[in-house]
């Protein structure tokens, strides 16, 4: 059989998949029908405020996933990219509790992140290094990628076009959040926030005035002075609601995926990409990770685990398996549902090579592995393996050997 009849069959089988990766790729697939154009682009983002998480993990690697059942479905006849974009341009709102020399940060309060120098002393800003953690982390996890920086599409004209395009609707724009804000907000909002020329921070000033032929808004600065600036080359950005909704139209997004608490504001991102010309990607609202209490887990409160704690006692593929599981449910987060999703894990990879193909797509090392599961598989159970090691004296080399020879049979 051809490489080529190979993949329509796969295709085929595709189209009827239950499986929530091929589910969004339909609708991925489905959209680009309606508007098709050279290439599919995934988006992805990042706070650079913090170092990147568990969070971060699961958003692209879900993303990749849909991304490879998109490329399935469609043959691979359709170049496709994901793009992870930083927010660097973002104003630093306070001064981080977990880094170093933070006293030296108090000058630089609501300057863009990439303004902000590094108190870790490393790159050239604080967005600069956390970027850089990004970057390491993800490529730690080999995914493919291409990294945007907010700051670089604002000031090197990317996104030029739709911000004018923005202005010339700011109207329409004001309309749709002025609702969503409390009456006090609503008096001196802006989509706009202008980079102060004196200072360098990011103000959230109400306009005086706008021109959208001329390109330029004006705003009192924070001396009160008549300040007139233009939209494009880096001089403004926009407030985040409205800078979703631009950004999907400025760099041609069609799909999405955001935690529950973007949920309320998806519509708005929307209606805003909408009124720029440009039809709204599709979006996947995912649960958030909860602690063994059942509670937010929140960086500033240190519950739940890392990544790095995660790996510390089991391969990425099983945590891969965790965030593929139910993504629409609350799941909580902690140490004991490691041996489960490993053990799980290794019991998905040893039925996938016993399956049809049409189950096969089903099964979530299909999507862990981009539809090539290893062969390999454990006779013994990460809970069983677990088990022993904890009632053995663990640092003896046989037991070591042991756990190194179970992980390199599962990923070899």
């Amino acid at each position: 059989m051809s490489n080529n009849s190979e993949k329509t069959d796969l295709a085929q089988l595709a189209m009827g998949a239950k499986a929530w990766p091929f589910e969004l790729a339909r609708m991925v697939l489905d959209r680009h029908n309606r508007n098709p154009k050279d290439e599919v682009v995934f988006e992805t983002g990042y706070g650079p405020s913090g170092l990147p998480h568990i969070g971060t993990f699961g958003e692209v690697v879900r993303t990749t996933m849909v991304r490879h059942a998109f490329e399935v479905l469609s043959e691979g006849k359709i170049p496709t990219r994901i793009i992870c974009v930083s927010d660097d341009m973002d104003g630093m709102r306070k001064i981080p509790d977990n880094v170093p020399n933070g006293e030296m940060l108090s000058a630089y309060l609501q300057m863009p992140l990439t303004s902000v120098p590094d108190p870790f002393g490393t790159h050239e800003s604080f967005a600069h290094h956390n970027n850089a953690r990004l970057r390491g982390f993800l490529d730690s996890f080999g995914f493919d990628y291409e990294f945007k920086s907010a700051t670089e599409l604002y000031k090197s004209g990317a996104f030029d076009a739709a911000l004018l395009n923005a202005l010339a609707h700011f109207d329409e724009i004001m309309a749709v959040m002025l609702p969503s804000l409390g009456e006090e907000r609503r008096a001196t909002y802006s989509p706009f926030l202008p980079i102060s020329p004196k200072t360098g921070r990011v103000l959230y000033v109400p306009m005086k005035s706008i021109d959208a032929k001329a390109g330029t808004i004006s705003f009192e600065d924070e001396e009160g002075q008549l300040t007139t600036l233009a939209v494009t080359g880096g001089n403004v950005k926009m407030q985040w609601k409205p800078d979703f909704g631009m950004r999907w139209a400025a760099l041609g997004v069609d799909f999405e995926m955001f935690g529950k608490d973007h949920q309320t504001n998806a519509s708005i991102y929307s209606r805003i990409c909408k009124i720029l010309g440009s039809p709204p990607p599709v979006q996947y609202v995912y649960e958030l990770f909860l602690d063994e209490n059942g509670e937010k887990i929140s960086k500033s409160k240190g519950n739940g685990i890392s990544v790095e704690e995660w790996l510390k006692y089991a391969p990425q593929e099983s945590l891969a398996l965790y965030n593929f599981q139910k993504p629409r449910t609350a799941k909580k987060l902690y140490f004991d549902v490691i041996p489960k999703a490993m053990d799980e894990y290794i019991n998905y990879l040893d039925a996938y090579h016993r399956e049809d193909a049409a189950t096969q797509l089903e099964n979530p090392v299909w999507h862990i592995h981009s539809g090539n599961p290893p062969s390999a598989s454990s006779p013994i159970s990460y809970g069983l393996f677990q088990a022993i090691c904890t009632r053995c004296d663990a640092r003896k080399h046989a037991i070591i050997g042991a756990y190194g020879r179970l992980c390199d049979c599962l990923l070899s």
